[in-house]
């Protein structure tokens, strides 16, 4: 069975860190391309950090540039999101999610067709 499974999500004080996992199973991330999502209470699903197939390739969200960071560890079959000085508005259920098609957008929700069930960030002010 093919599954993404989050996790490190919890409760920070605005300005402290977290890291996410996603541990895959069934799919080898070496031979996939990664990203992770975010949605808040009434909003759509917006996307957050993109990593290409061999991990040498990163894209970001404009607001989480130079605080997010993305990557993978293809041995542990884990995707990683280090979240630095994080702000109340960071707060969100975040998914990961395997690429799909490659004819979409790495942006576009519809370019992944695997995702996790999601972790929950709440950033306190």
């Amino acid at each position: 069975q093919v599954q993404l499974v989050e996790s490190g999500g919890g409760l920070v004080q605005t300005g402290g860190s977290l890291r996410l996992s996603c541990a895959a199973s069934g799919r080898p991330l070496s031979n996939t391309a990664m990203g992770w999502f975010r949605q808040a209470p009434g909003k759509e699903r917006e996307f957050v950090a993109f990593i290409n197939v061999i991990g040498s390739s990163t894209t970001y969200v404009d607001s989480v540039k130079g605080r997010f960071i993305i990557s993978k560890d293809n041995d542990k079959n884990t995707l990683y999101l280090q979240m630095n000085s994080l702000k109340p508005e960071d707060t969100a259920v975040y998914y990961c999610a395997a690429r799909g098609s490659t004819f979409l957008s790495s942006q576009s929700v519809f370019g992944y067709n695997l995702w996790g069930q999601g972790t929950q960030v709440t950033v306190s002010s």
